[in-house]
This record gives C-alpha cells, sequence and structure tokens, in this order.
C-alpha cells in the first residue's frame, strides 16, 4: 500500500481505508468532497449496500457537501488538524453534520491506517 500524500490520494484511498462492517445494514449515502488546490479536486462518494464507490466530480444529489482546501484536508487526515476545529473556525464547511458524523467512522484515518 501507497501511503497517499496529496488530498486527491487520500480521497481515492478512502476504498482501501473503507470499513463495511461499521455501516448500518441499509445504510446508503451520497457525499460530495470539493476540495480546492492543486492537490484537491471533485469528487462523489457514493455508499450503498456496503460498498463504496468513488467517483471524480459532483454527480447526483448529495446528502452531504464539503468544501475545503487541499492542505486542510492533508492535514486532518493526517491528524495534524483537528476536524472539529476546521470545521468550527470555518477552514471547512459541511452541508449536515449528523451526516458526516454518521460518515467519518466508516474509515480508517490516514494516520492510523498507513503507519
Amino acid at each position: 500500500m501507497q501511503k497517499p500524500i496529496s488530498a486527491r490520494e487520500i480521497v481515492l484511498s478512502l476504498k482501501e481505508r473503507f470499513r463495511p462492517e461499521k455501516a448500518d445494514p441499509g445504510y446508503e449515502t451520497i457525499f460530495h468532497l470539493d476540495i480546492s488546490g492543486e492537490r484537491g479536486g471533485q469528487f462523489t462518494v457514493r455508499i450503498s449496500d456496503g460498498t463504496l464507490n468513488i467517483e471524480e466530480g459532483l454527480h447526483d444529489s448529495p446528502k452531504c457537501i464539503v468544501t475545503t482546501k487541499d492542505e486542510t484536508y492533508e492535514d486532518m487526515e493526517w491528524g495534524r488538524t483537528n476536524a472539529q476545529m476546521a470545521v468550527m473556525f470555518g477552514k471547512v464547511k459541511v452541508s449536515d453534520l449528523g451526516e458526516i458524523l454518521d460518515f467519518i467512522p466508516l474509515f480508517h484515518q490516514c494516520a492510523d491506517f498507513y503507519k
């Protein structure tokens, strides 16, 4: 497993870090990740029937939209920035806090997964 460095690589690594056993039966969601900067991009993350799919671009109607800069996203995933503080201080915008609180536990954080 190659350690993801850029925000784009980190988003694409969600597939490796996905923990389907943590999802409630029948859990379905669509997330848009809109990460600005050279190392970011726009992504649609879809979970359905215990399967995760990631597409480049923003597709369909999301349940939650996350907007941030590439550096902030990288720092959160690697544990250099506290995600809650980043949201509180407006470095990360989240359209549905309840939805993201269900989403986050479904993944290993990069800092733990790529030791």
